[in-house]
This record gives C-alpha cells, structure tokens and sequence, in this order.
C-alpha cells in the first residue's frame, strides 16, 4: 500500500472514530464498533492506531501540519506572521477548521484520553516548530530562547484552536472565525510578556 493510500485511510478511520465518539461517547465506542463502521476488520484498524482514543490523531494534526509547511516557506527577509497573512492563514475571517475536529477538540475537555492525544499532537508539533525557529535563526534548536518562541507560538495555535471549537460549539457568530483567532493569540505571543516588563504590575 503506498503511504498516500495509508494517509487516506489513516484520515477515513479517524472521520469515523470522532462521528461514534460524538454518537456514542468514547467509553460507549469500541475498536470493533470503529472498524465495522468502515468495513474493515478490528485487526486491521490495529495496525495503524494503538488504541481508540489514538485514532483521531490524523484530524488533529492537519492543521499544525498546514501551519508548519507555511512557515517552512517564509523568505528570510520576511516576518513570520506577515508570511502567515499572505499566505492567507488569517484571510477574511473564513474558519479553517472543519465542523468534525471542532467537535473533537471539544470532547478532550471531558475525555482524558482524547486530550491526551491532543496534548501528543501539540508536544510533537512544538519539536517542528523549533527547528524552523533555529533555521530561521541559526540558533541552537535545544536552545532555551528557541525553545521558548516555540512553545508560544505552539500555545498561541492550541489555544486558538481550543477557543474556536468552543465558540463554535456555544453557537456563538461574533467570533470572527478560526483565522481571526489565530491572528490574535499570535500577534499577542509576539508581543511577549508585558506584565513582567517595568511599570507593569506583577502577577502575585
């Protein structure tokens, strides 16, 4: 099978494992329920996910993988965020996360298991993030300013995420969509930390 065929499939078993999640529940889903619901056999669904909660993996992903290649194209010249608006991450408002990983992001808050991977997810991202940052820089990928530019942009993504799948869950239609969210928790990561900058009040 090539890996495009796998990917596909691997993204099929995922689409199916969110829609019996959201049915059923993650403790009323089984492997078994998930494979005959794709008319594949259980053995087969366990030899592209580990577990259940694990199969929902690829939806996760997609987006921090849209992200990254967008920043792996970013000119040397070139800021990353003003890269990121003209590559149209943050054009028009328009949502760019699709009903089912909204839904999904929305489960982790009362699934262990499925914020655990959602956890996973972003851990793994954070690693891909760095090493575009030391690129970019020349600095050391392991370094601790690395890191941490990293682990903010990494945050800015996660929560933007986590923000629009629960407004769009509350049915809320002032919230300007999933890029107008992330234009903010970015631009607010790069502004880093004024309330530890002097004059400012710091947090007790």
């Amino acid at each position: 099978m090539t890996e495009r065929r796998r990917e596909i499939v691997r993204m099929e078993i995922a689409r199916a494992a969110v829609r019996l999640f959201t049915e059923h529940g993650v403790s009323g889903t089984t492997g078994d329920d998930i494979a005959h619901a794709l008319g594949i056999s259980t053995r087969t669904l366990w030899r592209y996910f580990p577990t259940k909660e694990s199969c929902v993996r690829p939806l996760l992903t997609t987006g921090l993988d849209l992200v990254a290649a967008s920043l792996r194209s970013c000119p040397p010249d070139s800021s990353l965020l003003e890269h990121l608006e003209r590559e149209g991450l943050f054009g028009g408002g328009t949502p760019v996360m699709e009903e089912s990983v909204a839904d999904l992001i929305r489960m982790t808050r009362d699934e262990p298991a499925l914020m655990a991977v959602w956890l996973e997810v972003h851990h793994a991202a954070e690693s891909v993030f760095a090493d575009i940052i030391a690129d970019r820089t020349g600095a050391p990928v392991d370094g601790l300013t690395v890191r941490v530019q990293a682990a903010a942009l990494n945050a800015a993504l996660r929560l933007a995420s986590e923000e629009y799948a629960l407004r769009q869950g509350g049915g809320d239609p002032t919230h300007g969509g999933m890029a107008s969210l992330m234009r903010t928790a970015l631009t607010t990561a790069a502004r880093g930390l004024p309330a530890f900058e002097r004059g400012d009040r710091s947090p007790r």
